[in-house]
């Protein structure tokens, strides 16, 4: 697997390909400063996380193969397609996948490529929730800063 480092304004990242997608994102304290796109893919991947730092309305799209389960899977389609600037409950998911505000968390926190499947956008009914399992910390801020680039108020109170 390859792998790249990609220095955003919200947090260092890890990202991990495969031959043909990417396959999973970690947020890191570090990053490797001798780290390279060797691949058109990783390319891509670095220029559109530069371009969305620059600019929210652009699209991080990429061909992605996350692990999951089916259910997972289906999470994460809806994910996907919820706009930049806007949010959903996690509520709201569970009621439109026919099952509990609880699965669709644990989805949102096995999600294994946030950004790419954003997870930050899904939001708890009275408030911001969690983000990569956590619900307060270094995590949360960067929810909160991924939000705020979005143009999403925060605190939240009135999600989409």
């Amino acid at each position: 697997m390859k792998t790249l480092h990609v220095t955003t304004p919200f947090t260092q990242l890890k990202l991990y390909f495969s031959d043909s997608a990417l396959v999973e994102l970690d947020f890191e304290v570090e990053t490797d400063p001798d780290s390279k796109p060797v691949t058109g893919l990783m390319q891509l991947a670095q220029r559109q996380l530069q371009a969305y730092a620059q600019s929210a309305s652009e699209q991080l799209d990429l061909p992605l193969e996350p692990a999951g389960t089916v259910f997972q899977q289906r999470v994460w389609e809806v994910l996907r397609a919820i706009p930049v600037g806007r949010v959903r409950t996690y509520g709201d998911i569970a009621r439109e996948l026919g099952s509990s505000a609880r699965a669709v968390g644990n989805a949102c926190r096995a999600n294994p490529i946030p950004l790419f499947i954003p997870c930050h956008r899904v939001v708890a009914k009275s408030g911001i929730g969690g983000f990569a399992g956590q619900t307060a910390g270094r995590e949360l801020a960067i929810k909160t800063a991924l939000l705020r680039h979005e143009g999403v108020e925060i605190p939240l109170l009135d999600p989409m």
